[in-house]
């Protein structure tokens, strides 16, 4: 046969106690319950920004380099557009000076366009070396970038003299 189970008294709760040993109610400075003993999911460092070294765990002495955002790289193309609008107008005056010097409008507008030329390659090589200078200060770009600038403009003072 089967046992049926009695009817709770009217007296007697029909749940039992809470359990106090899981749950004290309350807690000391640097007590601890099971559930604080447990895991953690981010580390205290989880808010600070990660920098990213060149050598990784082989190479722990090298300088670490910057990540150039799309941010940086956004600011650094106004620049350079800022700088291209006003190497225009220097070059426009430059030009007037070759002319009113007597040179030829057609060899002083080639030199103006080679000073243009110059200044813009050049601006460029300094504005990548100050966005991030481990990554674009390179023999590989900021090499060629100097190199044209710099023949351009010996150019440009060389055809304005004609």
């Amino acid at each position: 046969m089967q046992a049926t189970p009695s009817p709770s008294t009217p007296g007697t709760p029909s749940h039992q106690a809470p359990d106090t040993a899981a749950d004290p109610g309350f807690k000391l400075p640097g007590q601890t319950t099971p559930d604080d003993a447990g895991p953690r999911t981010a580390p205290d460092t989880s808010h600070m920004p990660v920098e990213i070294a060149p050598g990784g765990a082989t190479n722990p002495s090298a300088a670490p380099l910057r990540d150039t955002s799309g941010r940086d790289m956004a600011i650094a193309g106004a620049i350079i557009v800022v700088l291209l609008v006003i190497y225009f107008f220097v070059r426009n005056a430059y030009v007037h000076h070759l002319v009113v010097k007597r040179v030829s409008p057609s060899s002083a507008g080639s030199a103006g366009w080679l000073l243009f030329v110059g200044m813009s390659f050049l601006s460029a090589a300094a504005v990548l070396a100050i966005v991030n200078a481990s990554k674009y200060l390179t023999l590989a770009i900021t090499g060629p970038l100097v190199v044209v600038g710099v023949v351009t403009l010996v150019a440009a003072l060389f055809v304005g003299r004609r």
